[in-house]
């Protein structure tokens, strides 16, 4: 319980600092490996979620421009004359 009531002492700031220097080698690959793969999913959903977003803004686009188009058409008819 030394090491934790009296802080660091000399020796185990030693021992701790060996721990990371033995250790760091093995645990930085694995942690960057990671990160990685961790990052290349996140860029291809946002790459998938924008296609379709894409393809969504473009039909929809497209529907309201036939709408549009039909509005004219209406508009452009001859008005039909009651007959009484």
């Amino acid at each position: 319980m030394k090491f934790f009531n009296g802080g660091f002492k000399l020796g185990s700031g030693v021992l701790v600092g060996a721990g990371i220097v033995i250790l760091a080698p093995i645990v930085i690959p694995v942690v960057a490996n990671v990160v990685k793969s961790l990052t290349k999913a996140t860029i291809k959903g946002t790459l998938i979620a924008y296609q379709k977003a894409k393809i969504a803004t473009a039909e929809t686009i497209e529907g309201l421009e036939d709408l549009a188009a039909e509005a004219k058409a209406e508009i452009s008819e001859k008005p039909e004359v009651a007959t009484e």
